[in-house]
This record gives structure tokens, C-alpha cells and sequence, in this order.
């Protein structure tokens, strides 16, 4: 399987030309990475105006509802996305489960969009992580639950469309005293989350791509692709400067020969 980089643009940039600008300052720099897969996850309105502009960048959503349609004003269906262009989609993700921005997700808010997603034939990304890391090791069943809950009455014959982002609260930009996540501390969840996908679905679990958040950036992209036990990255910020995700994509690329 190729290694996958995933930029998150979250709420960025302000207009459709700045989001424009940014995409092709991308796209262009590609021209020789073969092996890396690369999604770009803008907000919902500029997702039509860039699926035409580059064929190596797979367009993915940040979100997306648990019903095909209906009465559920603000919200997008998987559908929809799918019917748009879309191939991925991102849920789970921290900041929608967290309140009050978010509206406070649970797992089986998330199970409901999961199934969705996948029965309108999209790809998902699904996010997992802990807020802090106690002494008694209780992060781990925190992510357990999280992969148990999310993907329940989930079809082994579907594993292979989701990957697992794991991104600890606590190393993300926006949390208050963070702190810098290590390739061990990936590598250790990463293979947590391997051995619960296994357990959960057995020899299939392979088809399951793991890979890392939580503010990742140029700087240390290399040594948590080389070390951190993923099979690809989930920039934030660092997503948003053409230069640093190129690079982080080349990195991913080189490392990928």
C-alpha cells in the first residue's frame, strides 16, 4: 500500500482565491512523487472549485452528517460529498468532539456517520486519541473504546476504506500547556491500534492504514514516518504553507523508494 499524506485545512483560508492559490501551489510541485498518496481536506464550499485542478490530490471532507438527506439544516451528507467528487472524509476528529464548537461528538455519533459514509462509497479517515497520558496506562483503553464503539457493525469486508488517524489531544496546536508528541509515542499506539483492529477483525486488519497527527510538520515528518510505526501523516497547520507540505510529501516520498 502507498503511504498516504493527509493535509488538514480546517476553517482556512478566508476565500476561494486564497484556497485556489494554495491547491496549485501544491499540485505543481508533484510532478515527480509517484509513490505517496495525497489528500487535501478543504472546507465544504471550496471542494467543488478545486476537484478540477490536479488528478495526483484526492479531495477529502472534514466532516460529514449521518443521514443521506432530510430535514438537518448546516449539515452535508456523505452522498452528497460522494456525488461532488469526494473520496475521503474525516471524522471523528477531536475538534468535533470536543464542546462546544464541536457539539460533542460521541463514539456512536460517529458510528452512525461512519456507516454512512462508507454505504455512499466514501473513504474515511477516522480519528482517535486521548487528552493526557495518565501514569496507569488508561489512554489505552480510551482509544480501545473509541475503535470498538466507531467502527461497531462495521463489515470486515469494508476495512480496507478507513484509515486510522491517531492524534493525541495533547500535542495538538490548539491545546492549552501542550506538549511535542515522539515517534515512540506513535509507535507504541500504533501498534495498540493494529492489535485491536486484529482482534476485531482479524487478518483483514492489514488493509487498515495507521497514520499520525497531532500537529506533525516538515521538521519531524521523516522521523515519525521512519520511526513512529504509521503509513502516512495528518498535517494540520503545517498544511497550509505549500512549501512545508510539499516537503513533507517529498520526505514521505523519498523515504517510500
Amino acid at each position: 500500500m502507498k503511504k498516504l499524506i493527509i493535509g488538514n485545512w480546517k476553517m482556512n483560508p478566508v476565500s476561494p482565491e486564497e484556497a485556489e492559490k494554495l491547491f496549485k501551489s501544491v499540485a505543481k510541485s508533484l510532478s515527480g512523487v509517484k509513490k505517496t498518496e495525497i489528500v487535501i481536506c478543504p472546507p465544504f464550499l471550496y471542494l467543488e472549485r478545486l476537484k478540477k485542478f490536479s488528478r495526483k490530490i484526492s479531495l477529502g471532507a472534514q466532516d460529514a452528517f449521518w443521514a443521506e438527506t432530510g430535514a438537518f439544516t448546516g449539515e452535508v451528507s456523505p452522498v452528497m460529498l460522494y456525488n461532488t467528487g469526494v473520496k475521503y472524509v474525516i471524522l471523528g476528529h477531536s475538534e468535533r468532539r470536543s464542546p462546544p464548537a464541536g457539539g460533542g461528538e460521541t463514539n456512536e455519533i460517529v458510528n452512525k456517520k461512519v456507516k454512512m459514509a462508507l454505504a455512499a462509497g466514501l473513504r474515511l479517515i477516522l480519528c482517535v486519541g486521548e487528552s493526557v497520558r495518565d501514569e496507569n496506562h488508561g489512554y489505552f483503553n480510551l482509544v480501545k473504546t473509541q475503535l470498538s464503539e466507531c467502527l461497531n457493525g462495521i463489515s470486515k469486508t469494508l476495512i480496507s476504506k478507513i484509515i486510522i488517524a491517531y492524534e493525541p489531544i495533547w500535542a495538538i496546536s490548539t491545546t492549552l500547556d501542550r506538549r511535542d508528541a515522539t515517534p515512540a509515542d506513535s509507535l507504541e499506539m500504533a501498534i495498540f491500534i493494529r492489535k485491536i483492529l486484529f482482534d476485531k477483525f482479524g487478518l483483514e486488519a492489514h488493509k487498515v492504514r495507521v497514520i499520525y497527527g497531532g500537529s506533525v510538520n516538515e521538521k519531524d515528518a521523516e522521523d515519525f514516518l521512519k520511526n513512529g510505526g504509521v503509513d502516512g501523516l495528518l498535517p494540520g497547520r503545517a498544511s497550509l504553507d505549500a512549501k512545508k507540505f510539499v516537503e513533507i510529501i517529498k520526505i514521505c516520498e523519498a523515504l517510500s523508494q
